[in-house]
């Protein structure tokens, strides 16, 4: 209960003073080292007590296109003349849809302006508290709630009747259903791999860790069909053996965790959820645990390390989670979307669910849209619609009428394609084929105008940020990345740079331990190959095209 415990203590004093915790090892009996080891780990922890009035701002990918610098520069003159002010950087928050956000005094705050912030600074300085932003969303009508208006969790009535553990997974295998939150495992396989495992008792975790920029897709799920996800948990549950489901939520969604609580509650009163699921004798429940913070904790096994206390860093692999997951025990986890997908193809059938797919594609996908586009926002789409159609037709097209210049399919870690790959399909095999990746399925805009090596920076940047610092190769290559492009961006770019880039990047594809250190070259490297001229402009010519890094006013 080291997190739990953390978490209590700075409700409480506002940061986690000394004394605090070594009473809270004593309580626990866990030595002093190891909670404090704990509690320097995560962001969302404080080791000293926090300024009157505490403003951080993001500038990651989605935030940094929708004027973060210029949020920024206002904070920065507006804390100057505030005393007990301070202001500083927070990763990605989650509110890239609302581009650009911030938070002051651990509230976020998205679409804001410098206006905004500049009196919203002034009026906390001067005694106001801040006040929650976050509107319950309209309800929408969705192709992936086979429910509508009529009885929830049908699919799991339907299996507590039959028990046909082999027709449901050959259910999910027919269906091609792959996970959708960045690797794309066979679902199917991956529930039979622990159903099979040697090793009791086994778990069932869905990720809903989602804090790569860009990446909204399971805020958007969880605000309007937690019911798939937790029905589809519980499927996952009574086929493999598990008795014990956790929902591992980011902090920053405190809204949507509210909801899943309150939907277990409904679940729990019905039936659906404990010690004798809908009378069959089974067992299964599941919790919902919320982050203390953090980009690694995304990556699985990272994840299952916060569950148990510990400090988030990857676990070598193998063994891999379905045979050694949480507590060293066979764990299903799955993203919270492949979770939801369950329900739909097993109540309306594996031929509807491929049918909805485009271009050859099966199934459906959300899409989380930001950047330089009219609407941003998280769309329900056909896997395998194009990056044009998603643009033009969901998102309202580009920004002002600017032209597209670039995009990234996923985030950062997908790299950046030229506008002349507009007509590719979002599925696996079509992303792959160009060079990037399906990933968790967040599309970021970048119209003409903007700067490539700014963004590859950018995205480099926050990968440094993020490293947990366990591996060399991405705690010291991720470091030399940025060193790179900072030098590159300054006018100080040298021939050299070419050969360097290419050498880390190899490095730390093969040597780092887990996704984060093996994806972070890959902003730059995209950058390298199609805006080949940008970059040479920058390392040989000393000049921005765009007019947008520091060389331009040197």
């Amino acid at each position: 209960m080291v997190i739990e415990g953390l978490r209590a203590i700075q409700r409480e004093h506002g940061y986690l003073p000394t004394e605090a915790l070594s009473a809270l090892a004593q309580r626990i009996n866990v030595p002093l080292y190891q909670v404090q080891g704990v509690a320097s780990f995560y962001p969302h922890f404080r080791l000293a007590p926090p300024p009157m009035v505490d403003v951080r701002v993001c500038n990651d990918m989605s935030c940094h296109l929708r004027g973060a610098g210029a949020l920024l520069r206002a904070a920065e003159e507006r804390v100057a003349r505030l005393p007990g002010t301070s202001l500083g950087h927070v990763s990605c928050l989650g509110r890239c849809d609302r581009a650009p956000a911030a938070v002051v005094n651990d509230v976020i705050l998205a679409g804001m302006t410098p206006e905004k912030l500049g009196d919203l600074v002034a009026s906390v300085a001067a005694g106001a508290a801040v006040s929650h932003h976050d509107a319950t969303p309209p309800p929408v009508s969705l192709r992936v709630d086979p429910y509508a208006d009529g009885r929830r969790y049908e699919a799991v009535r339907a299996f507590v009747e039959t028990r046909d553990v082999a027709g449901l997974l050959r259910t999910l295998r027919a269906s091609d259903l792959r996970g959708l939150g960045g690797a794309g495992f066979p679902t199917g396989t991956k529930w039979e791999i622990v159903r099979t495992a040697v090793g009791s008792p086994k778990y069932v975790v869905c990720n809903a860790d989602e804090s790569e920029p860009g990446t909204i897709k399971d805020r958007f799920i969880l605000d309007h069909v937690p019911h798939l996800v937790i029905e589809g948990m519980i499927l996952a549950g009574l086929v493999v053996g598990a008795h014990e489901g956790i929902i591992y939520i980011r902090h920053e969604y405190e809204a949507q965790a509210e909801r899943l609580e309150r939907e277990l509650a409904a679940c729990r009163r019905e039936g659906l959820l404990g010690a004798n699921v809908l009378g069959s004798g089974l067992t299964f429940d599941a919790r919902v645990f919320v982050s203390p913070g953090g980009y690694i904790c995304g990556e699985e096994s990272a994840l299952l390390e916060a569950i148990e206390d510990k400090r988030a860093e990857p676990r070598n692999k193998p063994p891999f989670p379905g045979t050694h997951g949480l507590w060293q025990k066979p764990t299903v986890i799955n993203n919270v979307e492949t979770f939801a997908c369950v329900p739909l193809i097993l109540v309306k059938g594996v031929e509807w669910f491929k049918a909805q797919g485009a271009n050859g594609a099966s199934g459906l996908k959300f899409i989380g849209v930001s950047g330089h586009v009219a609407r941003p926002g998280v769309y329900e789409v056909a896997m395998g619609t194009t990056i044009r159609e998603v643009i033009d037709h969901h998102a309202g097209g580009m920004l002002a009428g600017r032209a597209l210049k670039a995009f990234a399919p996923s985030g950062p870690s997908s790299g950046y394609l030229p506008a002349s790959m507009v007509d590719v399909s979002l599925d696996f095999a079509s992303l792959q084929k160009a060079g990037s990746m399906l990933g968790s399925g967040a599309l970021v805009v970048c119209a003409e105008g903007t700067c490539m090596l700014d963004m590859a920076l950018n995205s480099v940047r926050f990968f440094r940020n993020e490293s947990c610092g366990k591996c060399v190769p991405c705690r010291v290559g991720s470091a030399k990345l940025v060193d790179i492009l900072e030098r590159a961006a300054r006018g100080r770019g040298e021939a050299g740079d070419y050969d360097m880039i290419r050498d880390l990047s190899e490095a730390m594809r093969l040597a780092s331990i887990c996704g984060l250190g093996q994806i972070a070259p890959a902003p730059i490297q995209s950058v390298i190959t199609h805006f080949a001229d940008e970059i040479e402009a920058h390392i040989l010519r000393r000049t921005c095209p765009s007019g947008v890094c520091p060389i331009s006013s040197v």
